[in-house]
């Protein structure tokens, strides 16, 4: 396992003679004309496919697309029905065939969980895997099991459990965290106003998900990331530390909130394209 702390990417200018390089403008202009050049150079990197976790949405990653698009990556956003592991890994997997070439996955917080058992067997396709303040279970572990494996999470006293009727007449549990604890107990460093529409728009996780045992451990075959949160009350950094360690993961800390991907979407991007730049 390394360590490292957020840091900016060094650029390497290379000086080329003046007759080189108007040669290669020259090339570059009959091969690839107007859009197409730009077209193809964004081929030539991985798509990143981000999955959210509970209590939050697809949007959770806004500012982490901005940057990633900004430095030509494309990127898919994928949405999380956030009711098992199995069911949401099946629809990640859907998202993922759909893509073409290689793909860097990341996830977020149960987006962990999720992504560790839709990559398995996708190690042709699926070439890096980002973790960010994210869970890493192995085969058998559960998203609550390796919660409550460390003490630090407060998210026990922050939730609250609505239950329904499915159309079957069986009963089904969702759980919110409580909108006048949301900022506290999931961003902390979100401004005040954004955190109040995160907690109005979240999106709740079906109970039975966070106990359904996972049966996959993608980062056992494929190269994996993680960003670890030290100021997280959901996931316990201890937890988090753990789990990277376990999966011989490239670990960053960074001092900030569960809610990571909406405070600090620089650092997101930054170890999100370090992995993308091992993808050749």
């Amino acid at each position: 396992m390394r360590i490292t702390r957020p840091s900016r990417p060094s650029r390497r200018t290379t000086l080329l003679g003046t007759a080189a390089a108007v040669t290669a403008l020259s090339a570059a202009a009959v091969a690839l004309p107007g859009a197409a050049g730009a077209a193809d150079r964004h081929q030539e990197r991985p798509t990143i496919v981000l999955e959210h976790g509970a209590f939050a949405d697809a949007g959770s990653w806004d500012g982490v697309v901005e940057r990633l698009r900004r430095d030509g990556y494309p990127v898919v956003a994928a949405a999380n029905p956030l009711r098992g592991p199995a069911n949401d890994a099946a629809y990640l997997r859907s998202v993922i065939r759909h893509v073409e070439g290689p793909v860097v996955l990341v996830g977020h917080s149960y987006g962990g969980t999720v992504m560790s058992q839709a990559a398995a067997g996708l190690e042709d396709k699926v070439k890096a895997l980002v973790y960010i303040a994210a869970f890493l279970p192995d085969q058998g572990e559960s998203s609550i099991g390796l919660t409550n494996k460390f003490p630090g999470s407060t998210l026990g006293q922050a939730v609250e459990q609505v239950n329904y009727t499915l159309p079957d007449g069986s009963q089904g549990a969702d759980v919110y965290i409580r909108p006048e604890v949301f900022r506290k107990q999931f961003a902390a460093d979100v401004p005040k106003d954004q955190a109040r529409l995160m907690a109005a728009g979240q999106r709740p996780v079906a109970a039975a998900a966070l106990e359904e045992k996972s049966t996959e451990a993608a980062w056992k075959t494929i190269p994996s990331w993680s960003l670890v949160t030290t100021q997280d009350k959901n996931i316990p950094v201890a937890a988090q530390r753990f789990m990277s360690a376990r999966a011989h993961a490239h670990v960053t800390e960074i001092n900030a909130s569960h809610a990571v991907s909406v405070s600090r979407p620089d650092a997101v991007t930054r170890i999100v394209e370090k992995a993308a730049r091992t993808v050749r």
